[in-house]
């Protein structure tokens, strides 16, 4: 069974902080097979410039407008992602207790992608991996802009990796 390779982004906050797709960014969405995107794209036309590189789901965050909605993020997504079940929320809330909350809010997922924080984040527990890819454009306290990219083999996550792009 091939390896389906997940580019994983977050917080591009566009047009502010994302006017066309960064280089470095550019370089890991020629080679991806889908693109996951955690919400606060802030214009729909992001997700069409992601588009045309491969399949992209969203999620809306609490920088989206109808616009990004209507192009058909919703606020939490499930999905079945070459066998591997997945969950996408914008804000997964405060840092204590969010494994348990996040099992909780999707019980049948291995992985939770999120965003909103612009922390890079990838932690396991109570039988879940969440991941957060930061912001490839929008840093914040972090020392790089990030990017996750996933491998999913035969339903199972091979790898996860945080890639600095700034």
């Amino acid at each position: 069974m091939a390896v389906v390779r997940i580019v994983v982004l977050s917080d591009t906050h566009a047009p502010r902080r994302w006017k066309e797709c960064p280089p470095r960014v550019a370089h890991h969405l020629r080679r991806a097979d889908l693109i996951l995107h955690g919400g606060d794209v802030c214009t729909a036309g992001v997700l069409d410039e992601l588009a045309r590189y491969a399949p992209v789901h969203a999620v809306l965050g609490n920088n989206d407008g109808p616009d990004v909605a209507a192009w058909g993020a919703p606020e939490t997504l499930e999905l079945d992602l070459a066998g591997l079940r997945v969950g996408m929320i914008h804000d997964s809330g405060p840092a204590a207790g969010r494994t348990a909350r996040m099992r909780r809010r999707f019980p049948d997922a291995e992985l939770v992608v999120f965003g909103h924080s612009h922390i890079p984040l990838d932690q396991t527990g109570d039988g879940l991996r969440i991941f957060n890819p930061g912001s490839p454009t929008d840093r914040r306290r972090q020392p790089h802009g990030t990017i996750g990219v996933l491998h999913v083999e035969a339903g199972v996550l091979a790898s996860a990796e945080l890639v600095e792009v700034t």
